[in-house]
């Protein structure tokens, strides 16, 4: 309902890339540039700088940007008011996971949710925690949920389950036959590692630097980005790596890989993090409150 210039203009301003916009938008940037065009000739002067291929905020930019958000505000507190008059639930909400989150836990979860609200639609944007941390943070996204902690102060961050971390080998690995392996003693082997900005290998990194283990220790044989292809890759015998035990089950009911427990154990909290808006969408607090709820009733069992 809000005026699509203002929008238009808003995310702009947010990225300073009119190319970025376009792809948040779903937009040609040319059709970005017309929006945020014909605004300017209402108000009558420049709401951006534009020189060598950088953007920046005019004065008067700034100013429409500082109200532009004030009427979103004030546009989501009427929606709000309005649905809970009339009980109406709906709308688009995108949510963003990690990789392990969005694989393993969710998919019921939204299950469940979507049977309950069906007019409601989710989008699912995956990616590592910095990732999904950043769309929050850029308002790109209405919801995370990642697998590390979140340090910036100006987001809602709300712990919903604990996640449990593991040692897995192949079958036949000379660990296999140890209850409990000192984590000091995973630098002894190839280790088959996440990317860089992945949660699961922040809090790995975090918990060997806690037991005075080096990152520069390890002796990593592979930087990975999916889970499948780590498992993969231990499966063949490539090396040894530290996962959620969430991820692991069915490999560990056929066989293929051996999950060994860490001394100390490595656990973590799975988090919503939100930005921190008085007035949300009514199908935001809906699923924020599905999820608390799932997660509570759920937390003793395994994801998935």
């Amino acid at each position: 309902m809000a005026d699509r210039r203002l929008q238009v203009f808003q995310t702009v301003a947010r990225l300073l890339s009119f190319t970025k916009a376009a792809e948040e938008l779903h937009m040609t940037q040319p059709a970005v540039t017309f929006q945020v065009r014909q605004l300017e000739e209402q108000f009558n002067t420049r709401l951006f700088d534009r020189t060598h291929n950088r953007i920046s905020l005019t004065d008067a930019g700034k100013r429409v940007h500082e109200c532009a958000g004030r009427i979103f505000e004030l546009y989501a507190e009427m929606d709000n008011s309005v649905r809970e008059l009339t009980g109406d639930i709906s709308g688009v909400l995108i949510l963003g996971a990690s990789t392990t989150i969005a694989e393993y836990m969710l998919p019921v979860l939204l299950g469940d949710f979507k049977a309950k609200y069906p007019d409601i639609t989710i989008r699912l944007k995956v990616a590592n925690t910095d990732g999904i941390v950043s769309q929050v943070e850029n308002n790109t996204i209405d919801l995370g949920v990642v697998e590390a902690p979140v340090n910036n102060k100006n987001l809602v961050v709300e712990k919903c389950r604990t996640d449990h971390l593991v040692l897995i080998v192949p079958p036949g690995h000379e660990l296999e036959k140890e209850d409990v392996v000192p984590i000091q003693r995973v630098a002894d082997y190839p280790f088959i590692c996440r990317e860089e900005g992945s949660g699961t290998r922040e809090v790995m990194i975090e918990s060997m630097h806690d037991a005075g283990v080096s990152a520069t220790d390890l002796n990593i044989a592979m930087e990975l980005g999916s889970l499948e292809a780590i498992k993969g890759a231990v499966e063949s015998g490539m090396g040894v790596s530290i996962l959620s035990n969430a991820t692991i089950q069915k490999e560990l009911k056929l066989g293929t890989l051996v999950a060994v427990q860490l001394e100390p154990p490595i656990d973590r909290p799975f988090s919503f993090v939100h930005q921190k808006q008085k007035f949300r969408v009514r199908a935001m607090d809906e699923l924020l409150s599905f999820a608390r709820n799932y997660c509570r009733s759920h937390q003793d069992e395994p994801l998935g």
